[in-house]
């Protein structure tokens, strides 16, 4: 019997019907990786990294899943290209961006995944939404909660939480 594993995932949009784009990519990920357990509401925040670009609407979630990380990492992957991604440039603009955040309590260094995701603690659109639904979460790495991420995160960046009118 496979055992049920714990992800946090990070979905992100900058291009078209984002909100539409939000729950596509949710749609696709409960028919096709495992049980949404829990979502954060929708932020919505300035481009990071490449700031020449549309504001994203950016969400959480955690997910109960049958999957290992590799296999999560694929099926997400096939969610972005289904709904339509281009991986034209680093941090450029997308359809639909998802992010294994946290798998377990697991670390993977492998160029083609790193878990936990890097830069998390440096990004408060990333940590803001994990706030909602998971701010007793201790990263592996750094041995903090989110929400002492939360606390000492350097980026100043706003992050507004939108209405729940889905």
């Amino acid at each position: 019997m496979f055992e049920d594993h714990r992800a946090f995932i990070h979905l992100g949009t900058n291009l078209g019907d984002k909100r539409k784009n939000l729950k596509t990519a949710l749609e696709h990920l409960e028919s096709f990786s495992g049980t949404i357990c829990s979502f954060s509401s929708i932020y919505e925040t300035a481009a990071w990294g490449k700031s020449n670009q549309p504001d994203f609407l950016n969400q959480a979630i955690e997910l109960s899943t049958k999957l290992s990380p590799f296999e999560l990492l694929y099926e997400l992957q096939s969610i972005e290209q289904k709904m339509g991604r281009a991986r034209i440039e680093k941090w450029g603009q997308r359809i639909i961006d998802l992010d294994i955040l946290f798998y377990d309590d697991i670390t993977i260094d492998y160029q083609q995944l790193t878990i936990p995701h890097p830069l998390i603690e440096q990004r408060r659109f990333v940590l803001e939404p994990l706030l909602e639904i998971a701010v007793d979460l201790i990263h592996p790495v750094h041995g903090s909660s989110i929400q002492a991420l939360a606390d000492s995160c350097s980026d100043q960046s706003q992050v507004l939480q939108l209405r729940d009118d889905r």
